[in-house]
């Protein structure tokens, strides 16, 4: 992580604490499996891949909560810059607006600004993910029918981060000497969800102009 990457996340009070793993528990264990493919410097297609013996819903479940917690530290490195002004509407250039729906305040798809649909975000993730209903920590407890349709819900709409970052921030990311970081963590992301089939190659499509990842 760049020293800019690390100053900003110890200031930022918009950070939310990041989900953490149990020392001792499987997930822990696949965690720490993931992050020493990546700190080998494996091909990140190959660092995605299932481990032998590993299932499916657990090794999702570890990245969904990774991908959370450093795209949240991304958007929170332009979040001074991505405000009411700057950006009105929660966008990926003129082509794509994002609309925010949920069960409670927007129960119809609703234009709001980046920061306004970025906060929603987070914190509709951040339950989801501290769900134990949905995203279970006892070892033996099963997943939910509803979770891969639940994950590829958060990782579909964290994909909209990175449109909107790239799209409208990507020189603030530039100025702070972060890109490569902010490179390496999307071509991780894109190739595990295109791994696990987890977005539909068409929602992939803002960002096609802007990265092409083999």
């Amino acid at each position: 992580m760049s020293h800019a990457l690390k100053q900003v996340f110890n200031k930022d009070k918009t950070f939310r604490p990041k989900r953490k793993f149990e020392p001792g528990t499987q997930r822990f264990e696949l965690h720490k499996k993931a992050q020493a493919s990546l700190n080998a410097g494996l091909d990140l297609k190959v660092a995605v891949q299932l481990p032998p013996g590993e299932e499916q819903n657990d090794w999702v479940a570890v990245h969904v909560v990774d991908f959370f917690n450093r795209i949240n530290l991304i958007y929170g490195t332009i979040s001074d810059y991505c405000t009411e002004q700057s950006c009105p509407v929660m966008s990926g250039g003129p082509k794509y607006e994002y609309r925010w729906q949920d069960e409670h305040k927007y129960r119809k798809p609703t234009a709001l600004s980046a920061p306004q649909y970025m906060n929603l975000l987070m914190d509709w993730i951040e339950v989801q993910i501290n769900n134990e209903d949905i995203f279970p920590t006892n070892v033996g407890t099963p997943f939910p029918k509803n979770f891969l349709p639940v994950v590829k819900k958060i990782l579909s709409r964290l994909f909209r981060v990175f449109v909107h970052v790239y799209i409208h921030h990507f020189d603030r990311i530039t100025q702070m000497g972060s890109e490569a970081h902010v490179n390496t963590c999307y071509k991780h992301f894109y190739y595990f969800v295109k791994e696990f089939n987890l977005i539909d190659t068409k929602e992939l499509e803002p960002l096609v102009s802007v990265w092409v990842c083999p």
